[in-house]
Formats: C-alpha cells, sequence, structure tokens
C-alpha cells in the first residue's frame, strides 16, 4: 500500500472534522484562550462622545482671526471623566487626553503650539477643523460587530471587549481529549526503571500541548500490550472524550495492539503517511469517537501531533481550519540522500556572518532523540524525493508559533 501524503491526509480530517456545538458563559477575565460561540456587538459608541487626542486647548476655528494669531480667554477647565458644558462662544477650554470636547467646539490645539497668560491662551495662526477630535463613534460604532465566532480569544479581544462594556461572552466548552500511552516499557517519573523500561515523556508532552490549547484533558495513562486490555482502555477514553490519542502500538509489530483494536470498536480509515517523523500515524473513530493513533517515538509525536493533530483539534473546538504558516529560509547544511517520505527537521535559526537568517540542523535527528525539539526553535520542511544543498530555500516553520497559535 503506497504512503498517503500529507495533502491527502489533512483533507481527510479537515473534511471529517465536526465542531462540537455545547456552549457556555464565562467572564471575560476567564475566557483568554477560549473560542468564541457566537459574533460579538458592541453595546456602545467606541469613543461614547467626542474627545481629545491630547492635552491641550479646544475652540471653534471660526473664532479665529484669519491668517492671525489669536487670544481667546479659557471658560472651562475639563478632565477626563467628566462632563464638559457647550462651549461659549468667543472662548476657550482647557482638555487633557481622552477629555470630553464641547459641544460648539470643532478643533484642539495641543497645548505645546499655544501660549498661555494667566486665563488667555493664544493660538497659532492656522488651525484647521478636527484637529485632534476624536470623534464620537470613529473606532466603534454602536451595533457594530467587534469580534466573530469562532475567534480563539487572545488578551487584545478581552480588552476590545471590555471597551464595548461587555463582562461575559459566549463560548465552546472546552474540547475533551483523552490521551494514552501504549507499552509495557513505559515508567511514570517518580518511579524506579527496571531493566529494559523507560519514562512515559508522552504523557506529559502531549498534555501540555492539549492544554496549551485550551482544552480538557483526560488522562488515560499507560496502557499494557494487551489487545483485551487496549480495546477496554479505548472503549472507556472514547466514551468520556470527544477525542482520542493514543501514543504508541500502531505499528506492525507483534505487541502493537492499538490498531486492531480500534478497527474491532470502530473504524480505521487511515494509516502510514509519507512523513519522517512519524510514519505508522492511524486515523479513524472508537464508537462514532474520532481517533488519532501517534507512533511511539516522542519526537514523531511532536511533529505529527503540531502538524497534523492540532489543526484537527482546533478545527473541532470551532475555531476555523488552518495549517502553518512558513517562512523560507536558506539552508546552512545539505542532506545528500534523500527520503520518500516529507521529512521535518528540527532546525535552528541563526545569522551568518553578513547578518542574514539562515537555519542550521540539530546534530541528531533521530525521532527518539526529545531533546532535538527542546533544542531546536524551528522544522525545516524538506520534501519528498528531494536532497538539500548548502543555501538552498526551505520552507520552515517557527516553533513559537506552531506551539502558541
Amino acid at each position: 500500500m503506497p504512503l498517503r501524503s500529507i495533502a491527502s491526509a489533512l483533507q481527510i480530517f479537515k473534511d471529517s472534522v465536526k465542531p462540537i456545538t455545547g456552549t457556555q458563559q464565562v467572564p471575560v477575565m476567564d475566557a483568554l484562550g477560549a473560542v468564541l460561540a457566537e459574533d460579538v456587538l458592541s453595546t456602545l459608541n467606541v469613543p461614547p462622545e467626542n474627545c481629545s487626542a491630547m492635552d491641550g486647548y479646544a475652540l471653534n476655528t471660526g473664532d479665529l482671526i484669519t491668517g492671525q494669531r489669536t487670544t481667546l480667554n479659557i471658560s472651562q477647565r475639563v478632565m477626563a471623566g467628566y462632563e464638559s458644558q457647550h462651549l461659549e462662544p468667543g472662548t476657550a477650554v482647557r482638555l487633557f487626553t481622552g477629555s470630553q470636547v464641547p459641544a460648539g467646539a470643532n478643533a484642539v490645539v495641543m497645548q505645546e503650539e499655544c501660549d498661555i497668560e494667566a486665563d488667555a491662551v493664544t493660538f497659532p495662526a492656522s488651525v484647521a477643523a478636527g484637529s485632534n477630535v476624536r470623534l464620537q463613534g470613529q473606532d466603534i460604532q454602536q451595533g457594530s460587530q467587534v469580534l466573530h465566532k469562532g475567534l480563539k480569544l487572545q488578551p487584545q479581544h478581552l480588552g476590545l471587549l471590555a471597551s464595548v462594556g461587555i463582562a461575559n461572552v459566549t463560548i465552546y466548552r472546552p474540547l475533551k481529549v483523552a490521551v494514552l500511552s501504549t507499552g509495557d516499557e513505559l515508567v511514570n517519573p517518580g518511579s524506579a526503571l527496571a531493566n529494559g523500561q523507560i519514562y512515559n515523556s508522552n504523557r506529559f508532552m502531549m498534555a501540555g500541548l492539549i492544554k496549551q490549547l485550551g482544552m480538557e484533558l483526560v488522562d488515560g495513562g499507560i496502557v499494557p500490550d494487551d489487545f483485551d486490555v487496549t480495546k477496554d482502555k479505548l472503549s472507556v477514553a472514547a466514551a468520556q472524550a470527544d477525542v482520542v490519542i493514543t501514543s504508541g502500538g500502531v505499528s506492525v509489530g507483534d505487541a502493537d495492539f492499538v490498531k486492531p483494536a480500534v478497527a474491532e470498536l470502530g473504524e480505521l480509515n487511515l494509516w502510514k503517511l509519507a512523513i519522517k517523523p512519524g510514519k505508522p500515524l492511524a486515523f479513524g473513530d472508537i464508537n462514532g469517537t474520532p481517533f488519532f493513533g501517534l507512533p511511539g517515538n516522542p519526537v514523531s509525536v511532536f511533529v505529527t501531533f503540531l502538524i497534523l493533530v492540532k489543526p484537527y483539534l482546533r478545527a473541532m473546538q470551532g475555531s476555523p481550519w488552518v495549517e502553518p504558516k512558513c517562512w523560507q529560509l536558506p539552508a546552512n547544511f545539505e542532506r545528500k540522500r534523500s527520503s520518500i517520505r516529507q521529512q521535518y527537521l528540527r532546525v535552528t535559526v541563526a545569522k551568518n556572518a553578513v547578518g542574514e537568517q539562515q537555519v542550521e540542523t540539530f546534530n541528531n535527528q533521530d525521532s527518539g532523540v526529545l531533546r532535538s525539539t527542546a533544542y531546536s526553535d524551528a522544522l525545516a520542511i524538506v520534501p519528498a524525493n528531494t536532497i538539500v544543498k548548502q543555501g538552498d530555500k526551505l520552507d520552515v516553520l517557527l516553533l513559537d508559533e506552531l506551539l502558541n497559535s
């Protein structure tokens, strides 16, 4: 069976997404990272009235003598947060940044351009109407859409919601994602290792990836290499969660029981991709619950989750389907042997002698070397059947963007 391309797999995932519909209301203060379940309309104008863009003096330009400096008496002093009175004809008003511009005034002149003596202010010879006045509703108009359904809320969005007087928002409930690690060799940190055992890094890495997405982790723990136990654990996880993700057990070894267990409980729609690291990746469902079976090697888990699983989870959470953004950077290395699989190399972005950015590979690209993900800051994509020469431009995915978008 030929290996399925990454583009083909992503299209299958995209076509199969069924976003959750459950919603809840939360205070804006607690909504960071949540996905909006409805459009948000402004309850007011921003600014709510005409206001000053700076410290200065308000006037009506019709009171100025054309082509000459003009002196006007100061009739009011208005601090930000207080109501102004109608401008008395032939006078000026002392204002501060954010102060309400009095009715009848049509310009504000910054204080550095004015001469002040006692209770009078002298203006420049030329003042344009509308200068330094923030008009009512020029930023946001009452009833207009300020944020759209499906948006993942970032800190600036919380500020925007607060600025239009919204205290609570309707969001999609957090997606529940079950994570299971398979293999008799796995031991959780804190226990002593026997011969042949290793610590379960995948559990903690996948838990972090899920939590970073703002989703609810359902920890399925370690699944031993036993078909019946595997089947039971998967069935329980599928009943508890919206999505099930496993690591290990999807290859063709004698102790790889995840794939046959899924096939018996539900359906396996995809297996084996043209990706390196991460070829033995499975996708299907367990009793109707979507299922991803990731490889066992930790780098494979890291790469396949970010490239293939994360877009699916975000879309299921209610956000639009978004694939990672690529940057093109030259390679400061060579790879003389090509692969039939598309490779994701762990690389570091660095500047050369003339200050140009380039990428340099981590010295060990083995899929078991988890250190390569911690000491690199990007993934460089090498297409299938492609060699890399010094200076070749490669598509590069920055880990900071992959992890935090």
